[in-house]
């Protein structure tokens, strides 16, 4: 089985066209046929009465960069995976822009379902990514992964 792997770091949200062009290429390989994407993105929550404008991202890139790698093998000897992207924003990010954009490809879609929600929930607990919570009033609060 081919794999294919890539873990990148973009500056900003993740734009719907960015989205788009990972997409357009899905149909070249005949061997895939379930897709599943997971985007998340930042929400205008309301914490102590303030209301969130964006979130600053921010990462200890390297170890980030071996976690994604550990989280990337477990999920291969988990589930069988013909290939995974994964792609987060670091420095800012409006209230409901993307911020995170996993994709996972298998053969069948059992495998892109129970693979993709592996991925995810392990990147929210092992990846050091940090996000500050910036409100409409200037002032922040670093965000707790929940």
């Amino acid at each position: 089985m081919q794999t294919k792997f890539q873990k990148v770091f973009i500056e900003g949200a993740i734009s719907p066209e960015f989205i788009a062009d990972c997409l357009t290429n899905l149909q070249s390989n005949t061997g895939i046929g379930a897709h599943d994407i997971f985007l998340g993105q930042v929400r205008a929550d309301t914490i102590d009465g303030k209301t969130v404008s964006a979130i600053e991202y921010t990462s200890y890139e390297n170890m980030a960069l071996q976690k994604f790698d550990a989280i990337r093998q477990s999920a291969l000897e988990k589930f069988e995976l013909s290939s995974i992207s994964i792609f987060h924003s670091t420095g800012k990010v409006a209230v409901g822009e993307i911020c995170l954009f996993v994709l996972v490809s298998s053969a069948h879609r059992r495998e892109v379902f129970e693979g993709l929600h592996h991925i995810v929930e392990e990147i929210k607990k092992e990846v050091p990514v940090f996000g500050k919570e910036l409100f409409e009033d200037d002032s922040y609060k670093w965000k707790v992964n929940t």
